[in-house]
């Protein structure tokens, strides 16, 4: 039986490196683009593609983070220590009420489709983790190459043309057993590649990543042409 999720993880406890010197006082995800934080942009696409519940990790500069969302309803996560995308979702798993959550970067700015309720509707319980991805044709400040190949029926393969746009939906028993407290979802991905479990759907339309402070100019101007 088919069970989407509604959940989100909301990864924020990065340390912003590349978007230096702005991120000397101020997280990543605060950064505004068009006059709109980036979080506060996802989590307007979140609510919009039907999530019902998220939970935010910060670390670096959270007290910041926290003090943006006193008044939302998602619930913060400060992480002591860094532990990367695996270590904060695994960290975070007994937050969550169902099995599966949706997991999303708060670095993009996207026309097109919702990215939540796009890769919902692709969602399948035959698969352990779905990858939203496009072709290095379709994103803006992010270069050649991609990160994987994708067959006709969505299986996943390192190396490829296809890009990783930070969102996906992802089985949350694939992180229990793996001991480190500071992993990556990189680790994860490899073993369910190796089961033949990870799949891939294409997003229709442009995505940009926010990842230099000369790329927000890139997102304002994909804001400018279409909206999602």
């Amino acid at each position: 039986m088919r069970q989407p999720p509604h959940e989100l993880m909301l990864f924020a406890a990065g340390f912003g490196s590349r978007m230096q010197p702005l991120t000397s006082d101020l997280p990543k995800p605060l950064i505004p683009v068009a006059g709109k934080s980036l979080l506060d942009r996802t989590l307007a696409l979140a609510d919009a593609g039907g999530i019902t519940k998220t939970v935010v990790n910060t670390h670096y500069l959270g007290d910041k983070i926290a003090k943006h969302l006193e008044n939302d309803p998602v619930q913060v996560l400060h992480e002591s220590n860094i532990l990367d995308t695996g270590g904060g979702l695994k960290n975070a798993s007994a937050v969550f009420d169902g099995p599966v959550v949706f997991t999303s970067n708060s670095d993009a700015i996207w026309s097109g489709p919702n990215p939540f309720s796009y890769l919902f509707q692709n969602w399948q319980d035959t698969c352990d983790a779905l990858l939203l991805c496009a072709p290095v044709s379709q994103v803006t400040g992010r270069a050649a190459p991609g990160d994987f190949s994708i067959s006709q029926d969505g299986m996943v393969q390192r190396g490829g043309e296809f890009v990783y746009l930070g969102v996906q939906i992802i089985r949350l028993d694939t992180v229990q057993h793996i001991r480190e407290q500071r992993f990556s979802l990189n680790i994860v991905w490899d073993e369910l590649m190796a089961k033949k479990t990870l799949r891939a759907c294409l997003y229709p339309g442009q995505w940009c990543d926010i990842g230099t402070p000369e790329n927000i100019a890139l997102g304002e101007k994909l804001l400018r042409t279409r909206h999602v």
